[in-house]
């Protein structure tokens, strides 16, 4: 199978789930799996911003990136979160690599359009595209390619993207077979219970009575996206939940899997929330 696998920043804070993760991860490519892991970090980018004294700046949930900013972002996702997680994939056995848009450009971006202005939140991009034969012929070599939430444009810089629609994004250019976010919860929650499946169709709902809200808004979003853009399967799961990942990606053959599946028909679990709202 193709698989995508986007890993919340959260998680690469605590070096055991990094470690876990990785293991997981690796398994699942030696197992004969295409991987591609896509991967956030806005909270250690947040701190790095606030050391290196620059001001985070946010209109209506997204973040300013002047060029400053914007290069703060390359440091940390491209270099010591990227590294980071390559790292602990090709110590479990897996060879991994870091890439990142401007290797073979790689991710293509464009600027974001906000309030009909193209470019008006400075180098905050979307997916627009990717070298599908560059990641590819990685697979081919037995690599793993591990990315950032980076795009490059046409005009050669950087862009940073939003991590779950990047994921989404490259799932849908892949036509992968899964696309699996670990998050720092244990799925889409309806109060605290976890709900198995969400229905594409009943997101809105979902947002307008308040049963999501904040980064799940962005993921559901996202795995609505990628449902209608061709993949399979998306799970929303938690990634400190004892061997989730690979629960997830071996659901059809297992009795209990984590978390939240999306599905593009209604399912009664989705009601579920409704009725409990």
């Amino acid at each position: 199978m193709r698989i995508v696998i986007k890993f919340a920043g959260a998680l690469l804070e605590d070096d055991s789930t990094v470690r876990s993760l990785a293991r997981q991860v690796a398994s699942l490519a030696q197992e004969g799996h295409e991987l591609l892991v896509v991967h956030g970090g806005g909270k250690l980018f947040t701190a790095t911003l606030k050391r290196m004294a620059i001001e985070s700046k946010f209109v209506g949930g997204l973040r300013v990136t002047d060029r400053e900013t914007r290069d703060a972002a390359i440091m940390v996702f491209a270099g010591l979160l990227n590294k980071k997680l390559a790292a602990a994939i090709s110590a479990e056995g897996q060879p991994a690599v870091g890439i990142s848009a401007a290797d073979s450009r790689c991710f293509v971006a464009e600027p974001m359009v906000h309030n009909e202005v193209a470019g008006s939140l400075g180098y905050v991009g979307y997916l627009t595209g990717l070298n599908l034969p560059f990641i590819e012929s990685l697979w081919r070599e037995g690599l793993l390619p591990v990315a950032p939430c980076l795009g490059i444009g046409s005009d050669n810089e950087l862009y940073n993207i939003n991590a779950d629609h990047m994921a989404a994004a490259c799932a849908e250019f892949l036509n992968a077979d899964q696309l699996i976010y670990l998050t720092d919860v244990a799925g889409v929650l309806s109060g605290e219970k976890v709900l198995s499946a969400v229905d594409c169709q009943e997101i809105d709902r979902l947002v307008q009575r308040h049963v999501v809200s904040g980064g799940m808004v962005l993921k559901l979003e996202a795995a609505k996206r990628a449902i209608e853009g061709g993949v399979h399967q998306v799970r929303i799961v938690g990634g400190t939940t004892p061997e989730a990942l690979l629960l997830a990606s071996h659901a059809e053959k297992v009795a209990s899997v984590p978390g939240t599946r999306v599905l593009p028909h209604s399912h009664a679990a989705a009601q579920t929330a409704f009725t409990a709202a």
